[in-house]
């Protein structure tokens, strides 16, 4: 089957997929919904960005709304980037995940075909419980100690500096259905008319008609609404009701400049311990990541970047700094140990391999959404396979509901690629599936040129593509 070529490709599975921490993805056909986003999924094989398929089932583990994904499907649909309707119409129901039973106010967690990444959503229940007490108590958190002769001082070069200044215009974000569904996650000030930038899972549950709230390290707490929310690229914007006008938004670094060994800090509410921050290094560039929200059959894909940061569900949606503090990606998913399959349990704890969006990507994706409330989606025109594979995106010989494979007058279509060719490399990165190609389509924006190479009949062409545009509803 095949999905539209939207998505990003996805790593070859470890022994259980990784799970986006707490955000929705693009809709995939007949997902069932109700299922955590926080559950794990099964390792998915790497394919390129366009269309995925997944033949494993995995359990979801993480407490909260996410998307359902049974892992895999009986048939793996192909993906195509020009369909109409959300990113990954046509994902169809290729990767559903099972219902998890839900934890009280647990955090949400997407689950990633790949291998299954609990990125750092909302908290579980108890631990949500606990961490609320504790904010209750004992007030806002600093990273200072308090002395007699008053607060120690720290460099600013020091993780502690960077945590200092970064914690303030960090936010825990709290969203509720109307039903009273909901979980905790992260976000964090994106400008001074109080925008705070978060993934699309984290406040999916408040989307129709729910209860957004954000507070502040200082225990400030500020009614929110959704300004605007991309389940591919798993990236939203809310906005404070009355903003305080002394927000300092966070500094945005340069994602494409950032190196593997690179030192990292993360801050979120894992759990819901709010105002929690940890440290890693890069640990890897370009991570083809496909994951699903676990409350219905869509599905989201990121390049992204990976560390060993300790990153756990509520995580979700704050921001990963380098060593001077700026920003430069968006904490969305991690990997979780267990078992696939239904009925097989898993670990939704930090292993040391979270994933987060490329800032480079969530910027441009975050002023969109401020801009017309709706984002904008790169595309080639194509449908690819989202089966596993090693050997590059394969055009399908149909498109989504009967539709032709290849769009008329569309970046294709003008480039002369044709169904059965398979798209081995876009620009120098190594196409190896559809979802590693989706992922690899959506770091760039409508209009720029790429260069594409495929295999056609055993002999190998490139051929430069101008990509189109698609807006989506979400």
């Amino acid at each position: 089957m095949s999905t539209e070529n939207e998505g990003t490709a996805v790593p070859p599975a470890p022994s259980a997929p990784p799970v986006p921490v707490d955000a929705p993805t693009p809709s995939a056909p007949a997902a069932p919904e109700g299922s955590d986003r926080t559950a794990p999924l099964p390792p998915v094989p790497p394919s390129a960005p366009g269309a995925q398929e997944h033949t494993q089932e995995q359990q979801p583990t993480h407490a909260g709304s996410a998307p359902d994904a049974s892992w895999p499907p009986p048939a793996m649909p192909s993906y195509s980037d020009s369909g109409a309707g959300g990113a990954g119409s046509g994902w169809g129901s290729s990767y559903q995940q099972q219902p998890a039973p839900k934890s009280g106010r647990g955090g949400l967690v997407a689950a990633i075909l790949v291998a299954a990444l609990v990125a750092g959503g909302l908290g579980g229940g108890l631990g949500y419980t606990l961490a609320k007490n504790n904010d209750d108590n004992t007030g806002s958190t600093t990273v200072s100690a308090s002395t007699s002769g008053g607060d120690v001082k720290r460099d600013a070069g020091t993780v502690a500096g960077v945590a200092a200044r970064a914690l303030p215009s960090t936010v825990t974000i709290e969203a509720e259905s109307t039903s009273g569904e909901g979980g905790t996650g992260t976000g964090f000030v994106f400008d001074t008319q109080g925008h705070i930038v978060t993934n699309n899972h984290v406040v999916a549950d408040a989307v129709d008609g729910g209860k957004l709230t954000a507070t502040f390290p200082n225990g400030k707490k500020y009614d929110a609404e959704v300004v605007g929310h991309a389940q591919g690229y798993d990236v939203a914007v809310i906005k404070l009701k009355n903003a305080p006008s002394d927000l300092k938004p966070l500094t945005l670094g340069d994602s494409d400049k950032v190196a593997v060994g690179d030192s990292t800090i993360a801050i979120g509410a894992p759990f819901g311990l709010s105002n929690t921050v940890t440290t890693g290094i890069i640990s890897a560039k370009n991570r083809p990541v496909a994951s699903s929200d676990g409350t219905s059959s869509n599905a989201s894909y990121m390049s992204a970047l990976q560390t060993d940061a300790s990153i756990n569900p509520g995580n979700s949606g704050g921001p990963l700094l380098d060593a001077s503090g700026n920003v430069i990606g968006i904490n969305s998913a991690i990997q979780s140990t267990g078992s696939g399959g239904l009925g097989g349990t898993s670990q939704s704890g930090s292993i040391g391999l979270g994933f987060a969006i490329p800032i480079n990507q969530a910027k441009y994706v975050a002023q969109q959404l401020i801009k017309t409330g709706k984002p904008v989606y790169a595309k080639i025109g194509a449908s690819v396979s989202l089966e596993d594979s090693s050997s590059g995106a394969k055009i399908t010989e149909q498109g989504a509901s009967g539709s032709a494979a290849v769009e008329s007058g569309g970046p294709a279509d003008k480039a002369g690629l044709k169904p059965g060719d398979v798209i081995t490399k876009l620009d120098d990165h190594v196409i190896d599936s559809g979802p590693t190609l989706i992922g690899e389509i959506w770091t760039h924006k409508p209009g720029d040129q790429v260069t594409i190479t495929y295999e056609r009949d055993g002999k190998s062409h490139t051929v430069q593509l101008t990509l189109g545009a698609r807006q989506g509803d979400s």
